[in-house]
């Protein structure tokens, strides 16, 4: 069985085995109490064919003799069940505790990971690794800690107890041992690639499951159902297939060991039945043997099993582990520096930014924004506006450059400092399973309750909050659940409100509210901008002609830059996309 394991699963296992190895003192027991397991079990076929022998003939039965050795066999058997249940606790404890430590280490890892990695990956494609790839990894894990240890065990404490009987069965016996070996070796081979493949199909379907349920409305919207089912089942048919087959090779292992067993039984049987008659042994002993044929055959039957669902349970592991080595975000630097109540100075020199290498997207950024400056950002679709905020944050950091804030370079900055200093309200709302309370406050959970009214009414949301059932105490789920989408964005521009922080980010904030609030909502940001440094991201142009700095972006780049009026008298890229905005109004 030395290449039940290739070379690529090695580096697996031995990731697996360093987090077995912190419950060493389980895992000892466990194959302490499997050696005491299998030498009473294997010590009973010797109680039987002693049993046997003190049964000669009719009306020559030795009771007594009898009665003392099935008083031995009811307290082997009593303190056999009293060790197999011992031992199956260690191995459950050991099994989930692991479970548990690969768990909270893939989702921590989750909360570390750059943003470049989530973007990269379906969220149903992680979800399935470290819910659905990790269950099986147990399913396999406490299956060879169950029957791994006894069943190696089993296999050398019965051929000793065979070779006290007779060396020759013994040696017929071992003789056909190569071809158990044989078929589990064949068969872990063929299922490994193939549970794999199985694996990483039923993630593929767990995104599209996931895609699909998420966006249920768009699919109806565009009529896509059929498009999607047909999707759907392009996928289940490819997992059908790949399933079948790893069962199909799995599903080997039950008949090919149960023939290799009937060979030894039988082999055990001829020679024990000649032996027997020659004299060398008693029937009571040939009863023993043949009691061990049984036992020494079993657990080939049942490794070949375990090797087969360790093969599934490795690809499994393999995979959760693959998300655990993805390196982290790069942490701060040791001696980076708490912001702390930011005057709101930033300054972008030199900046080169690009998702892909070789692809370029921002090439020599470069922007000098005062404190309290309110800067529009505009331009057509993919000119680089998202990815500008995304830099600001530092959900991604530039290849080139330097962004400082405060005259600090942000690479010096902590990023929980950065972060508390920014304001940001996307045109994708955000919400949590919790209360409206809790969602507000969620910048600030030492907020009063007062001060989270107060939010709410500067940002028009009261008065929609006071008509739910339970007000403020309302309970929604992670995707606002009821709520419109329209309120959805009140409550992350009341989220804000209550922080106040002293730089704003406004990405389409009042893109999915009516015009009559939008307009209240305008007047309660342009209060709150005030001494406060502003980026703004729009695509209506009425929403930023108060802006003191409007940037016109193309293809990552500044091309005009001015106030509205200023740009406006240029006649340029900006003025053709205000004129072609508001061409039908001034008609």
């Amino acid at each position: 069985m030395g290449k039940v394991v290739s070379s690529g699963q090695k580096e697996t296992l031995g990731k697996v085995l360093r987090y077995i190895r912190r419950y060493w003192g389980y895992l000892g027991a466990s194959i302490v109490l499997a050696a005491l397991t299998v030498a009473m079990t294997l010590y009973l076929p010797i109680l039987i064919g002693q049993a046997v022998d003190l049964i000669i003939e009719a009306g020559r039965v030795d009771f007594a003799g009898i009665f003392v050795i099935l008083r031995k066999m009811a307290v082997i058997i009593l303190l056999t069940a009293a060790a197999q249940w011992i031992m199956n606790a260690c191995n459950n404890k050991i099994t989930y505790n692991v479970i548990r430590d690969i768990r909270a280490e893939a989702f921590e890892k989750l909360e570390r990971l750059p943003l470049k990695y989530l973007d990269a990956h379906s969220y149903g494609e992680i979800v399935s690794r470290v819910i659905a790839d990790v269950d099986q990894f147990a399913d396999g894990l406490l299956m060879g800690f169950t029957q791994f240890f006894t069943g190696v065990v089993t296999i050398f404490g019965t051929l000793i107890f065979m070779l006290t009987i007779s060396v020759r069965i013994t040696v017929a016996v071992v003789v056909i041992t190569p071809v158990s070996l044989f078929v589990a070796s064949f068969i872990a081979k063929k299922t490994f690639s193939m549970f794999k493949l199985q694996s990483e199909t039923r993630g593929e379907q767990t995104a599209f499951i996931e895609e699909m349920v998420g966006n249920q409305k768009v699919v109806q919207a565009f009529s896509h159902e059929d498009e999607a089912l047909a999707q759907f089942d392009e996928i289940n048919g490819r997992l059908q297939k790949c399933s079948l087959r790893a069962i199909f090779f799995s599903s080997l292992t039950n008949p090919s060991t149960r023939f290799v067993n009937s060979l030894v039984y039988a082999a055990v049987g001829i020679v024990g039945a000649f032996t027997a008659i020659a004299g060398g042994i008693s029937v009571g002993q040939l009863s023993s043997l043949l009691s061990y044929a049984n036992q020494y055959t079993k657990p080939f039957n049942e490794i070949s099993g375990v090797i087969t669902e360790l093969q599934n349970a490795l690809a499994c592991a393999g995979r959760v582990l693959e998300l655990i080595a993805e390196e982290a975000e790069e942490p701060d630097a040791e001696d980076a520096v708490t912001l702390i109540h930011a005057k709101g100075s930033v300054e972008l020199s030199h900046v080169c930014f690009s998702y892909t290498p070789g692809q370029k997207l921002i090439e020599d950024f470069n922007l000098s924004v005062k404190p309290g400056q309110r800067v529009a950002i505009v331009g057509p679709t993919g000119c680089g506006k998202t990815t500008l905020i995304n830099l600001l944050m530092r959900f991604y950091d530039v290849n080139s450059g330097t962004i400082a804030v405060d005259g600090i370079p942000m690479k010096r900055l902590t990023r929980k400092s950065l972060r508390d200093n920014y304001g940001m309200v996307l045109q994708e709302t955000w919400l949590r399973s919790g209360t409206i309370r809790e969602n507000i406050a969620m910048g600030k959970p030492d907020a009063t309750e007062e001060e989270i009214i107060a939010a709410a009414k500067a940002s028009h949301a009261h008065s929609f909050i006071k008509r739910l059932p339970d007000g403020y105490g309302t309970v929604i789920a992670e995707d606002g659940g009821s709520l419109s989408q329209g309120q959805k964005q009140l409550l992350c521009i009341a989220r804000v409100m209550l922080c106040l922080p002293p730089m704003l980010i406004l990405d389409e904030a009042t893109s999915s509210i009516d015009t009559r609030t939008e307009i209240k909502i305008q007047n309660a940001f342009a209060k709150m901008m005030q001494g406060r440094t502003s980026f703004i991201v729009a695509h209506r142009l009425s929403t930023i002609q108060e802006a003191d700095t409007i940037l016109v972006m193309k293809n990552g780049s500044i091309i005009e830059q001015g106030n509205h009026e200023e740009l406006l008298e240029k006649n340029g890229f900006y003025a053709n996309l205000y004129n072609s905005q508001f061409a039908k109004s001034r008609e």
